[in-house]
């Protein structure tokens, strides 16, 4: 079918026009996804309505300056519906009908099934449900609190979403800190994946409950243009973070699948697209160009992206410093040089000493309490804006963010966090509080960094390291306070390790990170005074790792012992052995013998002592090991 000449739309168009772009959006919606063989067509038509008013009247942004610092943004939390997003980038004329239809959803091709910020009109990847409202809340707080600037955030959702918990944490922080500049708009469908929703049509209950954490609530007919247009132009009138909630029919415009069970995800054949193509009126070349961003003002956080402190925090060899402790100062001494630097907490700062930056630099420092989902979104967010956030709390806690840990390594984030209280020398707060886990869930994270100190100096350099890594960078540290090893001014560069002990007849490897170190350097002694010369390893950076000083040790002492504060799962031991497989000098030689201490069985309460020797990973029982390998 022969489109018709290109008509552009600007914010005075009528309803009628208005209406044309919407039927263009589901037309362009059916056609991608049909001409791909795979997709969510009927997701995108019931939204279709709603991002035609938002794009032609509403959403201020340039197509050709996606980087302009005063623009809206726009999320698609619901990103399964990426047909209408591509669709809506069609009609902005940023891509041409052409790519559309040749390149959605097929290998090497940006247009993939779920958007990705390779396009960039795209600021964050969605697609894991229940993200995209908590990435609009980082943003829009980044563009208030941050930078200053009045720029409004935009969030399409779905209402199959609307169950995920991190929605509702999300909108508690809209409406805590009252972002009056963050929408939110439901596209109330009535039908999920495999069913109806759980609330259907019942769109006073999402207002009932968006008014319950403290937006404002407004109900529309999501096909009603004019109401449409009234409810956005009150979302940005600054009063409030607004909830749009929209009630819509999914499949709109087609009759043969509208309102039907059973079309979720999959795309129309050729000839029943052929008819929803005609019965939503044919092929439109329609070009919108929507409001302007306001001039760009300049920021009241001005980003610089390299440098460290002047003065950073020093320690004396043999002072007694946790490794938390050391990270609080490091990160407070570093947000007097790095204006880009910015700490976020989960209501625990007090114990993980994230509250040393808010001392230092209050107007930088976000409390999002006990939401540590809407932590790494907020992060997400502010990283997003050019901001380099570090996000602090228990490493046990930060398992349950993971998912939101995960999608921003899809985004491509540069972020920094860091888990404390990590591993059995906790003590008596007994398995809840114990960060067992979380080497395995961070080594795990595409691109990601992993760092673990043994002491303050240590941990304030790799600290300040994290502040110009790229990707997600984790620092792992101590609870109790143990000896500095290091002088001021030693280096740890990422990817290396520190040898703390070694001789020209070493007969065992003690590899070790964190408190373990501390348990390696003693059982060496013990080790020593019965003729037993062992070598030991500070293997402070976790991912990379430092496979050249591991194989090294395994050829001169053909015997490794590694000890972790950690499940054997997916830790340091794990990270060992891969190295070793890795290096071509070591397979090609005998396999050194090979012993593994980590936490194996479900540790309770006691002292650090008491639990580090419960769980098998003591000074005595690495003793033990060693002799037992030399012996062999």
């Amino acid at each position: 079918m022969t489109a018709p000449p290109t008509t552009a739309l600007g914010p005075a168009s009528d309803l009628a026009q208005v209406f044309e772009l919407a039927q263009q959006l589901r037309v362009d919606s059916v056609r991608a996804s049909t001409a791909a063989g795979s997709g969510h067509p009927t997701s995108s038509l019931s939204a279709a309505d709603l991002m035609a008013v938002l794009m032609t009247r509403h959403l201020r942004y340039d197509w050709d300056a996606p980087d302009d610092p005063a623009a809206d943004h726009l999320v698609f939390s619901k990103g399964h519906a990426s047909p209408l997003l591509y669709a809506m980038f069609k009609a902005a004329g940023a891509i041409g009908d052409d790519e559309l239809m040749t390149t959605y959803r097929r290998s090497g091709h940006r247009l993939q099934g779920h958007p990705t910020p390779v396009l960039p009109w795209v600021d964050v990847a969605t697609g894991s449900l229940g993200q995209g409202v908590a990435y609009g809340v980082g943003m829009a707080l980044a563009g208030r609190e941050l930078e200053g600037r009045s720029y409004r955030v935009w969030v399409l959702c779905g209402d199959s979403e609307m169950t995920e918990g991190s929605v509702w944490e999300a909108l508690d922080k809209a409406g805590h800190h009252r972002l009056a500049n963050f929408t939110a708009l439901i596209d109330v469908n009535r039908l999920g994946q495999s069913g109806p929703t759980e609330l259907e049509w019942d769109t006073s209950a999402y207002a009932r409950r968006a008014e319950a954490f403290g937006c404002r609530a407004i109900v529309v007919d999501g096909h009603d243009l004019a109401a449409v247009d009234r409810a956005l132009t009150t979302a940005a009138d600054g009063q409030a973070p607004t909830v749009v909630v929209a009630r819509t029919v999914k499949g709109r415009g087609v009759t043969e699948v509208a309102d039907k069970n059973g079309w979720h995800g999959k795309p129309l054949p050729g000839d029943m697209a052929d008819r929803a193509v005609a019965e939503l009126g044919g092929v439109r070349d329609l070009r919108v160009r929507g409001p302007r961003p306001p001039e760009a003002t300049p920021v009241s956080v001005t980003p610089a992206r390299t440098g460290g402190p002047s003065s950073p925090p020093r320690y004396d060899v043999g002072d007694e410093v946790a490794t938390r402790v050391a990270f609080g100062s490091a990160l407070a001494a570093l947000g007097a040089s790095r204006p880009d630097v910015v700490a976020l907490d989960a209501e625990v700062g007090n114990s993980t000493h994230a509250e040393d930056f808010r001392t230092a630099h209050p107007e930088r420092y976000f409390q999002t309490y006990i939401a540590e989902q809407q932590m790494i979104a907020d992060a997400v967010g502010m990283a997003v804006r050019g901001f380099r956030p570090y996000a602090t709390t228990f490493a046990a806690f930060l398992t349950r963010a993971h998912d939101f840990i995960r999608m921003a390594a899809v985004s491509q984030i540069d972020m920094a966090l860091c888990g404390t209280h990590c591993g059995v020398e906790i003590g008596a707060d007994g398995p809840s509080q114990m960060g067992l886990e979380d080497l395995a869930m961070m080594r795990s994270v595409r691109g990601s960094t992993v760092l673990y100190p043994s002491d303050a100096t240590s941990a304030v350099a790799l600290t300040l390291a994290m502040a110009d890594l790229d990707g997600i960078s984790y620092l792992r540290t101590t609870r109790g306070a143990y000896p500095v090893l290091y002088a001021d001014g030693e280096s740890f560069p990422v990817g290396g390790s520190k040898t703390l002990r070694h001789g020209d007849h070493d007969e065992v490897t003690l590899v070790g990170a964190g408190v373990t170190v501390h348990e390696c350097l003693a059982a060496a002694e013990r080790l020593a005074a019965d003729g037993v010369r062992a070598r030991v390893v500070d293997l402070y950076s976790v991912k990379p790792i430092d496979t050249e000083a591991i194989a090294r040790a395994a050829r001169d002492t053909g015997a490794l012992v590694v000890v972790e504060d950690h499940h054997p799962e997916g830790g340091i031991g794990e990270a060992v052995l891969s190295a070793l497989a890795t290096d071509a000098r070591t397979r090609a030689s005998a396999h050194p013998a090979f012993a593994h201490l980590a936490v194996t069985g479900l540790p309770g309460s006691g002292t650090s002592g008491e639990l580090l020797d419960a769980a098998g990973i003591s000074r005595s029982h690495i003793v033990r090991a060693a002799r037992a390998l030399v012996e062999r």
